[in-house]
């Protein structure tokens, strides 16, 4: 049975979160399989018009053809470029699913999972120059470990990080199997496929920058949202989710980032206004339907009219 491209998590909440002018103009950020793509279209009325960014080659097969419709082959990173080539200024709504496509997962060829031998390649664009084997090599032990420990909740990341720097320094670690052997030792072996595969995801997210790319995103997006507009994300981790939270709250990525004149008021300017005060989550329906989507987390805030950033 062939593998889906990609199932959309949270999909009737995400489209009735986001579109709240059928005639506006909306950015899907991660077309991917175009399941969100799709339902966006479906919502809008002949006037409205979508631009999906995706960095994947594989993922233009999934473009639709619809005339409201343009696809765009770029990480969003560069959204602001992009829409300002095709004369759009600003925007009613943005959508960005920040997991990983099925596909990346199911195509064995991409090295983004531990169950198939493959290169340990992980790029979600292949034009990149940095594969999962470069980053091992070039990353100290330190490094590795740093990466482990934020982005999993693994506890012996010191001692996988040693492990993976010794082994290295016998044989370069050029495929799937090659970094799963050099972890092994070290995991827990009642949960050796469950600690595997936080290892493979810590380092997919430091290859194609993930953090770095959300908060672009995020910060962004004040400036590209008319007032009233609206701006959802789908994440899958505690650390995206606290980022997306701490930025819709307050308008800065880190609470530390807030000046300190406004440290002392009741409640300082921020530029959104929350729409899920808690994130939306899957139903037990849906997870038992897309076991995938069980991680999934949905926030929405709506761009108010307040000047970002702030005047001194």
């Amino acid at each position: 049975m062939e593998q889906p491209y990609h199932i959309p998590a949270l999909l009737k909440e995400s489209i009735e979160g986001l579109v709240t002018n059928p005639d506006g103009v909306y950015v899907d950020a991660t077309m991917g399989g175009a399941g969100h793509t799709r339902a966006i279209l479906k919502a809008l009325s002949p006037k409205g018009r979508l631009l999906g960014f995706d960095q994947d080659l594989d993922a233009i097969a999934n473009a639709p053809e619809d005339e409201r419709f343009t696809f765009v082959r770029s990480n969003f990173r560069y959204m602001r470029n992009f829409l300002r080539f095709h004369g759009i200024d600003k925007v009613d709504g943005i959508l960005a699913d920040i997991g990983v496509s099925f596909h990346h997962f199911d195509d064995s060829e991409r090295g983004f999972s531990f169950r198939e031998e493959a290169p340990l390649d992980m790029r979600m664009n292949r034009k990149a120059t940095m594969t999962a084997a470069d980053w091992l090599a070039d990353s100290n032990e330190e490094t590795i470990a740093r990466q482990l420990k934020l982005y999993t909740d693994l506890k012996r990341t010191k001692e996988i990080a040693r492990a993976i720097v010794e082994s290295r320094q016998k044989t370069p670690l050029q495929t799937t199997a090659d970094l799963q052997q050099s972890v092994q030792r070290v995991l827990n072996p009642k949960n050796m496929k469950k600690d595997l595969a936080q290892v493979f995801q810590a380092i997919r997210i430091a290859v194609n920058a993930e953090l770095d790319v959300l908060a672009e995103l995020l910060t962004s997006s004040t400036q590209l949202l008319r007032p009233g507009g609206r701006i959802a994300i789908l994440s899958y981790h505690s650390v995206e989710d606290r980022m997306v939270k701490n930025y819709f709250k307050t308008g800065y990525l880190d609470e530390s980032e807030i000046p300190d004149r406004f440290r002392y008021l009741g409640q300082a300017p921020t530029p959104w206004k929350v729409i899920t005060r808690s994130p939306l989550t899957p139903s037990q329906e849906e997870i038992e339907a897309n076991p995938r989507s069980r991680s999934a987390k949905l926030r929405i805030a709506e761009r108010n009219d307040t000047p970002w950033p702030p005047k001194e």
